[in-house]
Parts: structure tokens; C-alpha cells; sequence
């Protein structure tokens, strides 16, 4: 199946009108949106790190608003308990049908679209691991019964990369769930001083400047997004280069664990989704190349060398990519 070039236009003009929208109330941070959208089209959950006070949940509410869609917020706890986030089942003595009573199901905040999961490494991996089963099928388990999420269904999950007491690294299970990891820097001088002009301009207090971001497509629209992501060409030559890209983090020097195949499936997704994005119906290896670093920074381990060295993950990884020869289509 191909997209129809009218789809194509409509999807353009929906995209470009969903980031103005977002940008109403995120000011400036446009990698991080477009990363943030890219990972949307491809039904995919995202990993945002950066020190508090940058948007993370204003990026999250905005989006969500945009598309509006429901919108759940966890803030994860070292208390924090699996049913805090899945849900649990009570005993209903209400029910006549039955003489002891019956078992209602409590739904927890994960049954929504867009689930923001705040500093999500504050909790134990007991903890984490209980969005498992949602982020990968997309349902929960509860008590025996299984119950579908609601669909579209995406993780935002926030980390404090400098504050280290009190937190627990992500396991490595849970790091492969998300599709792409996002950095978030400190903005320029001006974008930092528009920041301040919104956030105080007729405002008591810091509340979210959510009020001028109106609803430009529901849960169905983007599902149909989804599926048109789903159809862009991609090219064997740039599955090859994704695939060679992968394989190069398992024997680069620096790195003691590389991305698995799994890394190289998320590659090509995320292609699809910046082709879309862009309004093109192909992929190309600039594509993969773009999101080559939010892709795989999270997938693979530093050697203890570079570590004590204090190599970073994303210069390894530029190194890498400048290594691995690109297809010409």
C-alpha cells in the first residue's frame, strides 16, 4: 500500500498546525518537540532527561491538549506501588448478583492516552517495571484479567540527569521500552527571556501557560497518522544502513554493551516518522542519521575506561555514525 499524495498534504498541514500549537505554550525547544512528534507518529514512548524547570511537563500537558487527548500524570515516589499505577480490584458488596459480592476492577492512571511519568527513576524497579506490559502490549494485567489501553497510548516519562540521591537507574528492559531518548539543554538568551515574558505576563503564581493551546485533532486523527507512518517507504539500502549502524555500537571501542536488533527496528520507525513529519512518503538515510542519537544513547553502556575518561555516550556515537558509510539512493 502507498499514501495518497492528498493524505499526505492533509498530514503535513495537521503536523505543522499540531507544533504551532504546542509552540503557543513551549517556547522555543524545537528538536525536543519535533523528536517528541517524530515519536508520536511512530507509536512510540519517550525518554526526556534534563534538569527541572526546562518544559518536560509543560511538553507533555501541551501535546496533550493539542491532540486532545486524556492526559494522566504519575509522580514517581521510592513509595510508589505497582497498583499506584496499573490499578487494583475490591470487593463490590453492592452487586445483587452475587451473595458474597463481586470483584470491581479499579482502573489506574495508566488507562489514558498520554501518560507523563515524572522523574520516573525515583522509583524501585519493582516499580518501573510495572509499565512493562503497557508500553510493549499495550495492555495490563490484573488479577488474571486482561485489560486493553486505550489507544493511542504514549509514555512521556522525565529524569533529573545531575541528582542522583534517592534514585534508581532505569533497568534495561524498561530503557529498551522507549523509542527515543530525549535531552533537554538549557534554552539561548532570548528564547529564556521569552520564556519569562509568557510565563508572567498577566499570570499569578507559575501555572502551566496551557490557555492558548487549542485542540487540533482527536485520538482518531491520530491513529490515522499512525497507520500513514506505518506506510512510508523505506528503502532496503536504508534498512542496511540502519541495520550496519547498530551492529557498529556491539563492537566500537568505548562501548561494553551495544544496541540489539531492537535498536535497529526503533531506527527505521523513527525514519518513517521523520519522513511523515516532513511531509515526504520515503525515508532517507538522513533520516536515520537524525535520530541515530536519540535512538541508540539509551541502549548502550559505556566501557568502564571511558567512564573514568569521561567519554560521553553521544560523542561515541557521532564518531560512529561519521564511520559507517551512508547509502546514495
Amino acid at each position: 500500500m502507498t499514501i495518497n499524495p492528498t493524505d499526505l498534504g492533509r498530514a503535513n498541514e495537521v503536523l505543522a498546525a499540531l507544533r504551532d500549537e504546542v509552540g503557543k505554550a513551549v517556547v522555543g525547544q524545537r528538536d525536543a518537540v519535533d523528536q517528541v512528534l517524530v515519536a508520536l507518529l511512530a507509536s512510540g514512548h519517550v525518554l526526556i532527561e534534563g534538569v527541572p524547570g526546562l518544559g518536560k511537563t509543560l511538553l507533555a500537558r501541551a501535546l496533550a491538549q493539542a491532540m486532545s487527548l486524556t492526559f494522566s500524570r504519575i509522580q514517581f515516589t521510592p513509595d510508589l506501588m505497582p497498583s499506584d499505577i496499573t490499578g487494583h480490584t475490591v470487593l463490590d458488596r453492592s452487586d445483587p448478583a452475587a451473595a458474597l459480592g463481586a470483584m470491581r476492577v479499579m482502573r489506574g492512571p495508566v488507562f489514558t492516552h498520554l501518560l507523563l511519568a515524572d522523574e520516573i527513576n525515583r522509583a524501585p524497579a519493582k516499580t518501573q517495571s510495572s509499565l512493562l506490559e503497557a508500553m510493549q502490549e499495550r495492555q495490563v494485567t490484573l488479577d488474571g484479567q486482561t485489560l486493553a489501553l486505550e489507544q493511542p497510548f504514549m509514555v512521556l516519562a522525565t529524569q533529573n540527569p545531575i541528582e542522583t540521591e534517592g534514585t534508581y537507574p532505569l533497568p534495561e528492559a524498561q530503557l529498551d521500552r522507549f523509542l527515543l531518548k530525549i535531552e533537554i539543554g538549557y534554552p539561548p538568551l532570548d528564547e529564556e527571556a521569552a520564556i519569562v515574558v509568557r510565563t508572567t505576563t498577566a499570570q499569578a503564581g507559575d501555572q502551566l501557560p496551557l490557555a492558548a493551546v487549542a485542540a487540533r485533532l482527536d485520538a482518531r486523527h491520530v491513529l490515522s497518522l499512525q497507520r500513514m507512518a506505518a506506510l512510508v517507504r523505506v528503502d532496503d539500502k536504508v534498512v542496511d544502513y540502519a541495520v550496519r549502524i547498530t551492529r557498529a555500537t556491539r563492537e566500537w571501542a568505548g562501548i561494553s554493551n551495544g544496541a540489539g536488533p531492537r535498536g535497529a527496528i526503533a531506527l527505521v520507525r523513527a525514519a518513517r516518522g521523520a519522513a511523515l513529519l516532513g511531509g515526504r512518503d520515503y525515508a532517507t538515510p538522513d533520516d536515520v542519521k537524525q535520530f541515530a542519537l536519540p535512538v541508540l544513547r539509551h541502549r548502550v553502556l559505556l566501557a568502564p575506561d571511558a567512564q573514568l575518561e569521561g567519554r560521553r555516550v553521544d560523542d561515541l556515537i557521532g564518531a560512529l555514525l561519521d564511520s559507517v558509510s551512508a547509502p546514495r539512493l
